[in-house]
C-alpha cells in the first residue's frame, strides 16, 4: 500500500511537470522575457526673447550640472550608498533639508533604534496587521526628538540634502542634484568617478539670463526652478499636456503668456527594462527641440532711454516741495497704426529692506495692473461723446463760467474762459464746457442757484460704452496674463456724472490710455496692444534667427460709430493743446519738430500706496496722452504720474512726455542717416499693413 501510494504521488508530479513544460512551457518562457519600453521625456532649453532689432533679451546660460537617474530596480541602500560617495565629491547646500527631510533620512540611517521607537504592543498589533506600514512609519516620525536630529553631523546632513534631490525625481527621469555653482573640479571629479556612482551623470543644462539686467525685467516674466517646479495651482493642467512635475515653466507675464511656445519639444528616450525593472537597452526617440524664439516689439534702445529719463525726472522730482508721496511712474509708447508696443517703462521708488535706503526698481507691470484717476486727458472722448449724442456739435460754444449748483460748492475752471467752442475748450482744458456738454447729453438744464436734475442711469451707461470703445474702463486685449479694467464709480449721482467727464471719477490703466489716444491719433480703429511681433523657429546660430512660424498682424477690436470729420476735429483741438497761443502744453512742446499733438491731465485723488498711515490723503495725479507727427501719427503715447503732488508741485508729466518723445524721434533720425552696413534682421511694419477686424 505504502509503495502504491509512493508510485501514485510521483505519477501525479510527473503529470504535472509534464503539463506545465509542455502545455504552459512556451506562456512561463514569454513571462520570463518579458520586457517593458519606458518612454522618458528629458527637458530642452527655452526659447529666446529679442528686441525689435533682433538683439537678445532672454537668453539660456549653459550650466554644468550634476543628475541622477533613479532606476525601478534601485534599492534606498544603493541611493543612500551612492549620495555618500557624491558628498565626498561636491559641496551641497543643505539649508533647504527641511525638517521631515531631516526625520526621514535619520530613520534610514538609523533603522534599529527607528524600530525601537514602537512598542512591542504596537508591533504585535503590527503583526496583526491592524497596523500597517505607513501607520508604524508616521509613529516612528513623531517620536524623532530634537536630540535625535541633532545628532545629525554636517556631512550626514550634506547626504542628507543629496538623497533628497535624488529621491525626489521619477523612475528612469534625470533628475537634477546640482546645477548652481558646479566647479570645475566638482565637475571633473565627478566625471571621472562615474563607474562607481550608478545613476548618476554629468551634463549641461541652462539658466535664464537677462541680458539687459532689470529693464523690462517685470514685463518679461519669471521661470520657475528644477527645484520648484510645477505650480501647484495649475499641477493637473500642466501634466496633462506631458509636463514633469519639476520641469521648468512660465511663472508670469510673457514667460507665462507664451509657454506653450517658449517650452519647445522635449527629447524622448525609450528605456527597454526587465520584468524586474532593470534597463536592457535605451533608444533616443527624438533629439528635441529648443524652444521657439519670441521676436518682441520692443526697441531696447528706446525702452532704455525712457527707463532713463523716468529716474531722473522722478529723483529731480522729488526734490521739490509737496512731493513726498510720489512713488511711481508709468509711460507706454505704441504704434497708432499696428498696436505694436514700443516702450512699456514703469518705475517704483521703494525703501531697501537692507540699507533702509529707497532706491528706484521696475514696475513696468503697473501698465497695466494698476489704474488711477488720469483727469482732464479723457476729455477728447468726452467730446466726442457730445457729438454722438447730439449734444453738441462741431463749432458749438458754451459760457464757461463758475457753476453755482444748489447746495453744491461751486464748480469752474482753472480760469475762466468766458463763450468758448469745443476746439478752444480743448486748448485750454475747460471744465465747464464738459460739464455743460454732459448735462445736456443728460436731458438736464443748468439753472444758476438752482438744482441739477439729470437723467444719470442713461448718460451714465451712455458715457461708459463709448469710453469703452476708445478702450477706457475695458481690457484692451494686450498679450500679457492679468491685465486690469480699472474701477468704475459705484455711485450715479449727478455730481459725478460731472467727473466722469473730465476723468476724476473712474479709473483707467496706462495702456488702456495708450489705446485710446491712438483710437484718436489713426482716426477710429481701436488696436489690440501686443508684445510680441513674430514667433520665429530656434536657429542652430545664436547670430541669425530662423524662420518665421506667426507673424502677429494688427488686429481692430472695434471702429468708433463716428463721423471722421469729428475725429479729426478733436485731433485738431489736441494739436492746439500743444502748439497754439495758451494751449496748456504750449510752453513745453511747442518747440518740438515733429509736430506733436496731445492733452494734459490733472485729477484730485487719494493716495492709496505703501505708506499705511499717509492713506487717504489728498494728492493730485498728472497725466498726458500724445501722438506725433499731427499730420501722419506713427508714434502715441500715454503718461501716469499717481501722487504727484500735494497742493502743487512739478509738470513732471510734460517733462517726462518731451524728454521721450524727443528720443524716440533722435532714435529714429540717428538710424536713418547711420550709414548701412547691413539689413536689419527684423523689418519695420510698413505702411498699408493689412489688419484683421473683430467687431
Amino acid at each position: 500500500m505504502l509503495f502504491f501510494a509512493v508510485f501514485l504521488l510521483f505519477s501525479i508530479l510527473v503529470l504535472r511537470l509534464g503539463e506545465l513544460q509542455i502545455v504552459f512551457g512556451d506562456d512561463f518562457k514569454r513571462e520570463i522575457e518579458r520586457t517593458e519600453d519606458v518612454t522618458v521625456s528629458n527637458p530642452v532649453p527655452r526659447g529666446r526673447m529679442l528686441d525689435r532689432t533682433g538683439r537678445v533679451i532672454v537668453d539660456n546660460t549653459p550650466l554644468n550640472a550634476i543628475t541622477y537617474t533613479k532606476y525601478s530596480d534601485t534599492t534606498t541602500e544603493e541611493m543612500l550608498k551612492t549620495a555618500e560617495k557624491l558628498a565626498k565629491l561636491i559641496d551641497l547646500d543643505s539649508s533647504k533639508v527641511t525638517e521631515r527631510d531631516k526625520k526621514d533620512f535619520w530613520i534610514l540611517i538609523h533603522p534599529e533604534k527607528a524600530k525601537k521607537k514602537i512598542t512591542e504592543n504596537e508591533w504585535d498589533l503590527f503583526e496583526q496587521k491592524k497596523l500597517d506600514d505607513d501607520k508604524i512609519y508616521d509613529l516612528q516620525l513623531d517620536r524623532i526628538t530634537e536630540e535625535d536630529l541633532n545628532s545629525l553631523t554636517p556631512q550626514e546632513l550634506e547626504v542628507c540634502a543629496i538623497w533628497r534631490e535624488m529621491n525626489s525625481g521619477y523612475a528612469l527621469s534625470p533628475q537634477i542634484v546640482k546645477n548652481k555653482d558646479v566647479t570645475p573640479e566638482e565637475f571633473a571629479a565627478v566625471s571621472e568617478n562615474l563607474e562607481s556612482l550608478p545613476g548618476v551623470d554629468t551634463t549641461t543644462d541652462w539658466d535664464r539670463s537677462y541680458v539687459f539686467g532689470d529693464t523690462l525685467r517685470s514685463i518679461l516674466g519669471e521661470v520657475s526652478s528644477s527645484a520648484s517646479g510645477l505650480p501647484k495651482d495649475q499641477l493637473e493642467t500642466y501634466l496633462a499636456k506631458g509636463y514633469s512635475r519639476n520641469d521648468r515653466v512660465g511663472k508670469s507675464y510673457l514667460e507665462l503668456k507664451y509657454e506653450d511656445v517658449l517650452h519647445g519639444e522635449k527629447a524622448k528616450v525609450k528605456n527597454v527594462t526587465d520584468k524586474t525593472g532593470k534597463v536592457l537597452s535605451t533608444e533616443v526617440i527624438s533629439e528635441g527641440q529648443r524652444g521657439k524664439d519670441l521676436v518682441l516689439t520692443i526697441d531696447m534702445d528706446l525702452q532704455a532711454q525712457v527707463d532713463k529719463i523716468i529716474e531722473e525726472e522722478m529723483w529731480k522730482a522729488k526734490q521739490s516741495p509737496n512731493t513726498g508721496l510720489m512713488d511711481r511712474a508709468f509711460v507706454v509708447l505704441m504704434d497708432p497704426n499696428t498696436g505694436e508696443v514700443l516702450a512699456m517703462s514703469g518705475k517704483q521708488i521703494v525703501k531697501n529692506s537692507e540699507t533702509g535706503k529707497q532706491e528706484m526698481r521696475d514696475y513696468a507691470q503697473g501698465n497695466i495692473t494698476t489704474s488711477y484717476n488720469v483727469g482732464s486727458a479723457v476729455k477728447g472722448a468726452t467730446i466726442l461723446t457730445g457729438y454722438k449724442t447730439g449734444a453738441i456739435q462741431p463749432g458749438s460754444t458754451q459760457k464757461d463760467e463758475p457753476l453755482v449748483i444748489k447746495n453744491t460748492p461751486v464748480k469752474k475752471s482753472w480760469k475762466t474762459f468766458g463763450t468758448i467752442n469745443d476746439l478752444r475748450a480743448l486748448q485750454v482744458s475747460s471744465n465747464v464746457y464738459m460739464w455743460k456738454t454732459v448735462i445736456a447729453m443728460a436731458h438736464g438744464q443748468y439753472i444758476p442757484n438752482g438744482p441739477l436734475v439729470l437723467d444719470t442711469d442713461t448718460a451714465f451707461d451712455t458715457m461708459r460704452k463709448t469710453f469703452s470703445e476708445f478702450g477706457l474702463g475695458i481690457r484692451t486685449g494686450i498679450d500679457l496674463p492679468n491685465e486690469m479694467s480699472g474701477f468704475p464709480g459705484s455711485e450715479e449721482k449727478p455730481g459725478l456724472l460731472l467727473d466722469l467727464a473730465i476723468g476724476q471719477y473712474d479709473t483707467y490703466t496706462p495702456i488702456q490710455l495708450a489705446q485710446y489716444v491712438s483710437t484718436i491719433a489713426n482716426g477710429g480703429n481701436r488696436i489690440q496692444p501686443h508684445l510680441v511681433k513674430q514667433i520665429r523657429e530656434p536657429s542652430t546660430d545664436n547670430n541669425e534667427l530662423g524662420p518665421i512660424v506667426k507673424e502677429i498682424q494688427p488686429k481692430v477690436l472695434n471702429h468708433l460709430d463716428m463721423k471722421d470729420e469729428w475725429i479729426n476735429r478733436v485731433k485738431e483741438g489736441f494739436r492746439m493743446v500743444f502748439q497754439v497761443g495758451d494751449g496748456t502744453g504750449v510752453s513745453y512742446w511747442k518747440s518740438a519738430p515733429y509736430n506733436p499733438a496731445g492733452k494734459t491731465g490733472t485729477a484730485e485723488a487719494f493716495y492709496d500706496g505703501s505708506d499705511k498711515s499717509k492713506r487717504g490723503t489728498e494728492v493730485w495725479n498728472i497725466s498726458l496722452v500724445s501722438f506725433a507727427p499731427f499730420d501722419n501719427p506713427e508714434v502715441a503715447m500715454a503718461v501716469v504720474v499717481p501722487w504727484a503732488y500735494q497742493g502743487s508741485g512739478p509738470s513732471i508729466n510734460h517733462t517726462i512726455g518731451r524728454r521721450i518723445m524727443d528720443a524716440y524721434f533722435d532714435l529714429k533720425n540717428a538710424r536713418q542717416n547711420a550709414p548701412s552696413t547691413a539689413d536689419p534682421v527684423v523689418d519695420q511694419n510698413a505702411e498699408g499693413t493689412t489688419v484683421e477686424t473683430t467687431e
